[in-house]
């Protein structure tokens, strides 16, 4: 099992032609993925040799959908085309769109997000600012490396992409159901929320390993909801343990005021849910073997 992405799933690339879309479009090819097209309005109606795959380009979402059964997007776009390349998935209502692009401005975020939320929330939108999210040995979208686990019965989400590469490296003797980055910025799609409430309803998913950061709230939210919802076991890790304050930490939502946003703030709510916290990255990992070998 996995959520939100199958061997099943049907992905298109908006931006395949680029530079970062088509490298790593030969990556999800080679690890699995199934694409099955492009989407590029200049280049319609032409195909791209990947490795020795012929992959065509379409002029629009909606026309790759009705000519592939599309059901998930990735999209390489430069910022200052990612909300048109949103609102486009949105509009020819895709399951899922996977926004990968980097420093998208947070009112063009927060304005697509508002518009699938207007359209039904049909399209269900992962990022920006983020890695994707793979189910090993069924299918990957984005970039995250294929290679560093295997499958097996944790579901990860987490905000940071290097994090969430080291914590699949550490426990990839367990394996994954799915790993979700959902990215770090201060407006974003799918939240940890989403992601717990996925891997709680996955049979298959048995231990949920939960990265967060410093600033905002969401973890204390998604503490909130573990408390209320989640019976699996669940292991945290909150990044930013040392960042002075008011400060901005590599992420645009990762700014502290006070003690708002903190990581010990983050890490007492998490443990008052019943959550094991780690200090590091590692002893998450431990942490995660200990559940493992208990259950």
């Amino acid at each position: 099992m996995a959520i939100f992405l199958t061997k099943d799933s049907k992905v298109i690339v908006q931006g395949m032609t680029g530079s970062e879309g088509m490298k790593h479009t030969r990556r999800m090819l080679a690890s699995g993925t199934q694409i099955v097209g492009g989407v590029n309005p200049r280049k319609a109606g032409t195909t791209v040799d990947v490795d020795g795959t012929d992959v065509a380009v379409f002029g629009s979402v909606a026309e790759a959908m009705k000519e592939t059964g599309a059901d998930v997007t990735v999209i390489f776009v430069p910022p200052k085309f990612t909300k048109d390349a949103v609102v486009e998935a949105i509009d020819a209502e895709i399951g899922l769109a996977v926004v990968i692009t980097e420093g998208v401005p947070v009112h063009d975020s927060a304005a697509f997000w508002a518009y699938a939320g207007s359209k039904g929330s049909k399209t269900r939108i992962i990022g920006p600012n983020c890695p994707g999210l793979i189910s090993p040995g069924q299918s990957n979208a984005g970039i995250i490396p294929a290679d560093i686990t295997t499958t097996g019965p944790i579901g990860l989400v987490s905000k940071s992409g290097t994090l969430t590469y080291q914590l699949m490296y550490e426990l990839r003797d367990l394996g994954f159901s799915s790993a979700v980055g959902i990215g770090g910025d201060p407006v974003i799609g799918t939240t940890h929320i989403d992601a717990l409430a996925a891997f709680e309803a996955d049979p298959e998913t048995k231990i949920i390993v939960m990265i967060g950061e410093i600033g905002g709230d969401a973890e204390e939210r998604a503490a909130a909801y573990i408390a209320e919802h989640v019976t699996k076991p669940v292991v945290g890790y909150v990044a930013g343990f040392t960042a002075p304050e008011g400060k901005t930490m590599g992420h645009a939502g990762a700014i502290v005021s006070g003690s708002s946003g903190t990581a010990q703030a983050k890490k007492e709510a998490l443990e008052a849910a019943g959550v094991k916290v780690g200090k590091t990255p590692s002893e998450t990992a431990r942490l995660a073997r200990v559940l493992f070998e208990a259950l």
